[in-house]
């Protein structure tokens, strides 16, 4: 099993494999997962790092994977102008709901109750499988970023 301790945004040298993760196991800071060629692995993170789409994953022995966001049930609100959605987004966010957010439209997972509130504002839902990568948070700073190629470690 491949024990990974490092994660960071980016990577500039051989990706050896990469792994599919739902939202639910990138917000955790330990668990055990397989990689797409099927390797196990274990992750061994700073706990409260929320794993990214695109992310590189560093292993003990010098190995890299690259992360890709598992699609998953999501719901995606769609609004007409930018008052509604600043609206509907203000209020996901007072309810501290994990959202992602991008031109007039946002995502979140399936709740009915948050559904109709956004409903309410005038935004119009879909229910899909999307990849799911909510904002981290205002107090969820900088990144930590890793370099197994002989550079120093930076935190921003």
């Amino acid at each position: 099993m491949l024990k990974i301790t490092h994660r960071s945004d980016h990577h500039h040298g051989e990706i050896n494999d990469s792994v599919i993760l739902p939202y639910a196991l990138r917000q955790k800071g330990r668990f055990k997962a397989k990689t797409k060629t099927g390797q196990d692995i274990g992750v061994f993170l700073v706990r409260g790092e929320v794993i990214q789409d695109g992310d590189c994953l560093f292993s003990e022995c010098g190995k890299v994977l690259k992360v890709e966001a598992e699609p998953e049930a999501v719901v995606t609100a769609l609004a007409t102008d930018w008052m509604t959605f600043a609206k509907a987004c203000y209020h996901l966010g007072n309810r501290h709901v994990p959202m992602e957010i991008g031109e007039m439209w946002v995502r979140f997972q399936p709740d009915h109750v948050l559904e109709e509130m956004v409903e309410l504002f005038g935004l119009k839902c879909s229910h899909h499988n999307a990849s799911f990568t909510p904002e981290n948070g205002a107090y969820h700073g900088g990144h930590h970023h890793h370099h197994s190629h002989g550079e120093q470690e930076h935190t921003h």
